[in-house]
């Protein structure tokens, strides 16, 4: 399974909490590209709801990431 950003962005605004098949549902109505669908797929099986897409990959970069408001330590 891979992800990046532009992968991830399909799902990010997704109704959370979701299955896997709601996921992947929500992924084909709103137009994924394949990569997206087969990377759900590939998520174990499981009737547990997904918080976030954090629990789909862990690694998803937040604000903080991006080093927002770092103008402030520049002064």
């Amino acid at each position: 399974m891979y992800w990046n950003l532009d992968l991830a962005r399909y799902i990010a605004d997704a109704p959370w909490p979701v299955t896997k098949d709601e996921l992947i549902n929500y992924a084909n109505r709103t137009g994924a590209p394949q990569q997206v669908i087969d990377n759900l797929q590939d998520l174990p099986e499981s009737d547990e709801m997904y918080e976030s897409i954090d629990e789909i990959w862990p690694d998803y970069p937040t604000d903080e990431d991006f080093c927002y408001g770092d103008e402030e330590l520049l002064t």
